[in-house]
């Protein structure tokens, strides 16, 4: 059994400075709230926000490629469109092709609020690039997106 004085301070303080995880971790959580705060008039969060935005196509996507795109499970995806199905914003509908799939699409509403969500978006993302001045935002777009497709255990 482990007791909480095998992990020296000093290990605590370097985790809570140097970990990657955490940082990313508190910095997604800061602009989420941002984001979230800034939808609200028009009924969404960030986390919506972006799965409208991935559903904006002209043809009906299966729920794998959405699920890969925010790097979700299909679990966790379904339940994240349920209340924009309930609201109207979304509909999920069988597949003719392949009835086990189901494909999911935009209703009118959910592109009214999303055409309306996207003028928010581009001046809230406007206000926060310009506020980084420790690192120029396509830089940082480019080592995010590395972390994000890489593997645990290959290099970046």
């Amino acid at each position: 059994m482990s007791n909480s004085q095998d992990i020296s301070f000093e290990t605590t303080h370097l985790i809570r400075d140097a970990c990657l995880c955490l940082h990313v971790q508190r910095a997604a959580r800061t602009l989420s709230r941002q984001f979230d705060e800034a939808l609200r008039p028009v009924g969404l969060t960030s986390g919506q926000f972006s799965l409208l935005n991935a559903l904006n196509r002209s043809v009906p996507p299966s729920i794998a490629p959405v699920a890969q795109l925010l790097a979700m499970d299909r679990t966790t995806l379904t339940a994240a469109l349920k209340p924009l199905e309930r609201n109207g914003l979304v509909a999920v509908a069988k597949d003719p092709d392949d009835r086990r799939n189901r494909l999911l699409r935009l209703t009118d509403k959910g592109r009214k609020v999303l055409t309306s969500a996207v003028p928010i978006w581009r001046s809230l993302h406007a206000a926060v690039e310009a506020g980084m001045s420790e690192v120029a935002p396509d830089d940082l777009r480019g080592a995010l997106k590395g972390l994000s497709q890489s593997k645990p255990g290959t290099s970046i």
